[in-house]
């Protein structure tokens, strides 16, 4: 739990908190704005360290000229004041092994900690497409180049606030995280867009604009990012914002010292693939003065700055409260980091309600329908809470480990994937560290012969491995049918092995007749099983599905459609019933013969 005044903020480096606050400055009017953080920076430069907010409604404190709606409850700014701010740990990444991927905390905690309702939009589909036609009217009239539209989402809330921060801190795996608890309100930041920092070197900025929804595979993630790295679109708007932001650094920047340091690089997310550019110049201008020239960052207005907060105001039915301002700290020697508070909730204690708000960039060349796909993506980190879990490979061996490069390849994909750290001589150490035993006895040749052994290596997030054996029983054929629902193709766990496995234990409960189930998905398209890939004899070929069909690339499935032993084509839940044979096929058994359960 967490008290008044806390505040914490989380990257991948770690994790420092600032709690008991020796003095809270707030400014409720606009025109307390800009003495607030006067007070503020006498305070800092007498040796205590700042941490707060402004809420994107502060902004026409800097400049008349900028729009907005007038406030709501949340304050314009916020800054408690601390004598030290306290280490609370060098990684935020949880060790626990288990697999959970709730919504309701017990990922986190082993305990429902905190609930959250279901999110309810409060603008439409319909509403929304309309604004963003009139935005683009607006930008064929010549008003704008691009406008950042945004609307609210809105669920019930209770329970503990602190906990739901770390466990969208873990979904979002962003590097500027930050919760403060003020009383009435919690904000609980997992934004991966960075405002501005202030160190010795100078100021640098690094807006966020393009985004891509991650692809659920490997290769389909991999063309995803390709297709962001390439778009005319998504560049052209990314440009757009960094000359806003030149040109606001340009006011507090040594002349001539303001560049472009990096252009179109691209950052990967647990949904989302987003385009950044950095920009750097050398500064020697006071954190309010900072704040002064470059609030609100112009990835969330759009270009020109002026006129695009104008058209929002005017679009826009709701006040955006935090989202789209700004949370962080400075210290006495004058260094300083605050982030874009995007992907940010803000809990209302009194009412019991959590809003967050999404939107993006719209320029000539959008979308309605993408746009809007775009923004449900960026809400997935609320409702597909990343667990904590491990990656798995399960391999056989019988003297040697059997199609071992391709495990290893897999793991090395998924590992990327999910950014795990990943080191093959450390993997393939393990597995020859692990005790295997001696021949068990001799054939009438003289020869040993070899148990065969089931070998499971799991990776950890940090990079270390764990490896499991048992002997390899005797299967019987197995008992097979159809699992009683569809899957949902969206899911990245079948995707990948990892020890996430509730889809499949599901599925295998709603057949208590079977010793495995054959999956199929909303368009009637079989997949695989719980622990196999899916083989039809069918016109005297074999043939498996595509992994689009929502499956995982078996090793020995790889290893068989490179040899041309097995072809792939989609394969309805019919194609069961007119089959020669059905086949299930992994690395540890191979070939697995099946007695099928559902005649037709």
């Amino acid at each position: 739990m967490s008290a008044m005044g806390d505040i914490v903020f989380i990257s991948q480096a770690g994790e420092f908190a600032f709690s008991n606050p020796v003095l809270i400055l707030t400014a409720t009017r606009l025109a307390e704005v800009k003495p607030c953080l006067q007070h503020v920076a006498e305070k800092v430069s007498q040796g205590l360290y700042a941490a707060g907010f402004l809420t994107y409604e502060s902004a026409p404190a800097f400049d008349a000229a900028l729009c907005a709606h007038p406030p709501d409850d949340l304050p314009l700014a916020w800054f408690g004041l601390y004598r030290a701010p306290a280490q609370l740990r060098p990684s935020p990444i949880s060790d626990e092994p288990a697999c959970n991927p709730s919504v309701d905390g017990r990922s986190i905690a082993g305990r429902a900690s905190f609930q959250v309702g279901p999110w309810q939009a409060l603008v439409s589909a319909a509403t929304y497409h309309q604004q963003v036609r009139r935005i683009r009217d607006l930008i064929v009239a010549g008003d704008t180049y691009q406008i950042n539209y945004t609307f609210p989402l809105q669920a019930d809330f209770q329970g503990d606030t602190l906990d739901w921060f770390r466990q969208l801190c873990a979904s979002q795996q962003a590097d500027h995280c930050a919760f403060i608890q003020t009383g009435r309100f919690h904000l609980l930041s997992a934004s991966p867009e960075l405002f501005f920092k202030k160190d010795a070197a100078g100021l640098t900025t690094r807006p966020m604009k393009g985004t891509a929804r991650r692809g659920r595979w490997p290769a389909e993630d991999l063309q995803a990012a390709q297709s962001l790295a390439t778009s005319a679109k998504e560049r052209a708007e990314n440009v757009m914002i960094v000359d806003v932001l030149r040109n606001d650094m340009s006011r507090v920047s040594r002349v001539g010292s303001v560049n472009v340091a990096r252009l179109w690089e691209l950052e990967r997310y647990p949904t989302v693939w987003q385009m950044t550019s950095t920009v750097v110049s050398q500064s020697e201008a006071s954190v309010p003065d900072i704040l002064a020239a470059l609030f609100p960052s112009g990835s969330v207005t759009g270009a020109p700055k002026i006129r695009a907060t104008e058209i929002i105001r005017a679009l826009e039915s709701y006040p955006r409260g935090i989202y789209c301002g700004t949370i962080g700290w400075w210290a006495p020697d004058g260094q300083a980091e605050f982030n874009v508070a995007i992907r940010t909730v803000t809990i209302d204690t009194e009412t019991g309600t959590a809003r967050y708000h999404v939107g993006g960039g719209i320029t000539h060349g959008s979308s309605p329908e993408k746009e809007y796909a775009e923004c449900l993506a960026k809400a997935e980190v609320l409702t597909r809470p990343l667990p904590v879990f491990d990656l798995l490979e399960s391999l056989s061996w019988n003297g040697s480990y059997f199609l071992l490069r391709e495990h290893l390849d897999r793991l090395a994909e998924s590992a990327a994937y999910f950014d795990f750290a990943f080191s093959r001589q450390a993997a393939e150490t393990a597995l020859n560290q692990y005790p295997l035993p001696a021949p068990v006895k001799a054939d009438p040749a003289g020869q040993g012969q070899m148990p065969i052994l089931k070998i499971r290596l799991f990776l950890h997030r940090d990079g270390s491995c764990r490896v499991e054996g048992e002997p390899l029983k005797p299967s019987a054929p197995l008992r097979v049918g159809l699992a009683a629902t569809p899957v949902d193709t969206d899911q990245i766990w079948l995707y990948h092995k990892t020890t996430c496995r509730e889809i499949y234990r599901q599925a295998l409960l709603s057949r208590l007749d079977c010793d495995d189930v054959i999956l199929w998905n909303r368009r009637g398209e079989i997949t695989e099983s719980t622990i196999a890939n899916v083989v039809l004899d069918l016109d005297g070929r074999f043939w498996t599905p595509p992994v689009a069909c929502g499956l995982l690339a078996g090793t020995f499935r790889r290893h068989l459609l490179k040899t041309g032993a097995l072809q792939e084509r989609v394969l309805h839940r019919a194609d069961l019933h007119r089959a020669r044979a059905i086949h299930l096929i992994n690395s540890v058994r191979r070939w697995m013969d099946v007695q099928w359960m559902d005649p037709a």
